[in-house]
């Protein structure tokens, strides 16, 4: 990373530290004016570090991330109703067949080795 777009990353948290210190600042009564304040500053800074490599690559990034979201085949209404009723039966039979061995360990131990029943 070069010199200038570690300058820039260092701007912009000072951007932010001062809109989160104007937020403070600023009375209570103007809480339009404070939150505005803090939203300006995350603007400035989002906008400072959109200048450097750093930003530009992670604009990229997201661009092609969009890219391919959209590629993305989705399932139809009655596709994603069937995969969750199958989702849903096999819980209920994993849960089932969890109680069962439980149960079993359970009686094993208490009823039989124990004889504590």
């Amino acid at each position: 990373m070069e010199m200038q777009d570690k300058i820039k990353l260092a701007l912009a948290g000072l951007i932010v530290a001062v809109g989160i210190a104007g937020f403070y600042m600023i009375p209570e009564t103007q809480g339009v004016l404070r939150v505005l304040a803090f939203v300006v500053s995350l603007a400035a800074a989002a906008a400072v570090v959109w200048t450097s490599a750093t930003g530009k690559s992670f604009v990229s990034y997201a661009q092609e991330s969009v890219a391919e979201g959209r590629k993305v085949v989705w399932p139809t209404r009655k596709e994603a109703l069937q995969m969750t009723g199958l989702v849903f039966l096999f819980v209920m039979i994993l849960a089932l067949f969890m109680w069962l061995v439980d149960s079993g360990l359970s009686w094993l131990f208490y009823d039989v080795l124990l004889g504590r029943g």
